[in-house]
């Protein structure tokens, strides 16, 4: 049991360090997360706080997975883990058996799981922390006091420094479809070799006030007395053939379509995301006023992108100084094309050449 012990504890304390870092990354991708899973479990006073939570949660992972590895007070931390594995499994079993969320965000955007995946992973760390929880009074740590205490110290300020870095500036890592490198048009095509969702086409008739399902195969065609009633498209096999990029539209106040006039711009084409202009940070200001100043002489193209009104942007303008002109685009994209708010992203003909926080715009 010994070495079983030993096992556990490098898996669930390796996992869990592993783990945190992932999100501690980017902890506003795990808090967009948390706003998904509130809006389905109808848990809307939370929402203003995911970030916080994302917060602490990342943080937790990590000091939680550095004391198991170190034997640190496990009486405190394999509790703390059990109720947090418990709290884990239910959330990506409902992930898994309401079909309402596709992904746990376990590994953030990094390592995408499916539904399924995460749940049996989190019920076998489940067994795992299980295991040390019972045996918890024969874990002791295996360094001095002194040293335990220092790297617990700094499993504490590491997190905390790195998500500050995130926050206030971008991803170290980033692993989202529109990071530098990437082409827009071919990350909106299916990947390679996928295969599309597969339908089947189902027949609802109704005889004697009673509604029957047929396919084409096994509908009574000789039967004249069945009154047709609808047709629906039903999912037989799920197919992976879905774009990293699904939902990069842009369109005019108008509604006038601009994206390909944008992808297949000749000159350097920056766009100013501002998911809402009213949560915009300050700061940019004159940095960006350079910017439209090569605008203004034709050099490059500006245009801003929101998911706010006209009224909105028009006030925002006037308030900030900005005069290029602003385009639309959906609020969820705009948060997975730019960690922060405002974000400045550079693109040559669709593909992104830089892309920088509003603290960080050149």
């Amino acid at each position: 049991m010994k070495m079983i012990l030993i096992l556990f504890r490098i898996l669930v304390g390796v996992l869990f360090i592993f783990s945190g870092l992932i999100k501690a990354n980017d902890p506003l991708g795990l808090s967009y997360k948390m706003d998904e899973f509130f809006e389905v479990l109808h848990l809307h006073a939370l929402i203003p706080f995911s970030l916080i939570f994302s917060l602490i949660m990342n943080a937790f992972e990590i000091i939680a997975g550095v004391a198991v590895l170190l034997g640190y007070r496990m009486r405190i931390f394999s509790f703390l883990l059990l109720l947090l594995i418990i709290f884990f499994t239910f959330l990506t079993g409902f992930a898994l058996y309401s079909g309402l969320i596709r992904e746990c965000g376990c590994f953030g955007d990094c390592i995408k799981l499916t539904a399924e995946q995460s749940f049996w992973k989190d019920v076998i760390l489940l067994v795992m922390i299980v295991v040390i929880f019972i045996y918890r009074k024969q874990i002791n740590p295996f360094l001095s006091a002194r040293a335990t205490g220092l790297l617990m110290i700094l499993a504490v300020l590491f997190p905390v420094a790195l998500q500050w870095y995130t926050l206030a500036h971008l991803p170290i890592v980033d692993c989202l479809p529109y990071k530098p490198g990437n082409n827009i048009p071919e990350k909106m095509k299916a990947p390679p070799g996928s295969t599309p969702d597969v339908y089947k086409t189902v027949l609802i008739y109704e005889k004697d006030g009673k509604q029957e399902k047929f396919t084409e195969e096994n509908f009574p065609w000789q039967d004249t007395t069945w009154k047709y009633v609808d047709r629906q498209d039903e999912l037989v096999k799920k197919g992976n053939a879905e774009p990293a990029i699904k939902d990069f539209i842009l369109t005019d106040f108008d509604g006038n379509n601009q994206t390909e006039a944008v992808l297949t711009e000749t000159r350097p084409m920056y766009l100013f995301l501002v998911r809402d202009v009213k949560e915009a940070g300050r700061g940019w200001e004159n940095k960006m006023k350079a910017l439209q100043e090569q605008w203004k002489a034709g050099k490059i193209m500006i245009y801003g992108v929101t998911s706010s009104n006209r009224a909105a942007v028009e006030l925002f303008s006037e308030e900030r100084g900005t005069e290029f002109p602003f385009l639309q685009m959906d609020g969820t994209a705009i948060k997975t094309a730019g960690r922060s708010t405002p974000c400045l992203i550079l693109l040559d003909q669709g593909t992104i050449r830089g892309k920088w926080h509003y603290n960080d715009i050149p």
